[in-house]
């Protein structure tokens, strides 16, 4: 079983639009920023043996705002620039009850049973609750990025960092102090 650090897209790897204080995705692959330190950050789980899984809800193809062929190449340009073993999408809504849908751990239960992973020795780096619960419902270690967004807060994180530089360092460190 491999260890995996699951990695919510919008706010954690790329730039969110942030409008009245709640963050939305990227309109386009043009409008997909990388946020700094990213690509560090990420080189240096890896070379740490971290299996690297986006792990992200898209409900605006659910809505009819975005396509699913513009996710997937917002996705398509992630992949091509960042050292990211896989990418799990919810194109659902809330309305629609599915199971993948954070902060249901569906994502990373279906990841985890594709691709070899446990969860007890994996990751959830999130920058919003519906994130971090589901990588507490998952069974792995919760990192929330406080980006201060006008919504509730997370409370049962083992840590809350600035941004994915710091969360790999944390994990970094832990992984140096775990026996």
């Amino acid at each position: 079983m491999k260890r995996a650090v699951f990695l919510d897209r919008d706010g954690v790897i790329n730039a969110a639009v942030v409008r009245d204080g709640k963050p939305y995705p990227p309109a386009s692959v043009a409008a997909v920023e990388i946020l700094p330190g990213v690509a560090d950050a990420l080189a240096a789980l890896k070379r740490a043996g971290y299996v690297l899984v986006v792990v992200t809800n898209q409900p605006d193809v659910a809505r009819g705002t975005q396509t699913r062929a513009e996710v997937d190449a917002i996705h398509a340009k992630l992949r091509a620039e960042l050292p990211l073993d896989a990418v799990y999408v919810c194109p659902h809504d809330d309305a629609d009850a599915c199971h993948c849908r954070k902060p249901k751990p569906g994502l990373m239960l279906d990841a985890a049973r594709d691709l070899g992973l446990d969860l007890a020795a994996s990751y959830m780096v999130g920058d919003r609750w519906r994130d971090t619960d589901a990588g507490i419902a998952a069974g792995t270690t919760a990192i929330f990025i406080d980006r201060g967004y006008a919504e509730r807060t997370p409370t049962a994180c083992a840590a809350t960092v600035a941004g994915l530089p710091e969360a790999a360092a944390w994990i970094l460190s832990a992984t140096v102090r775990a026996p």
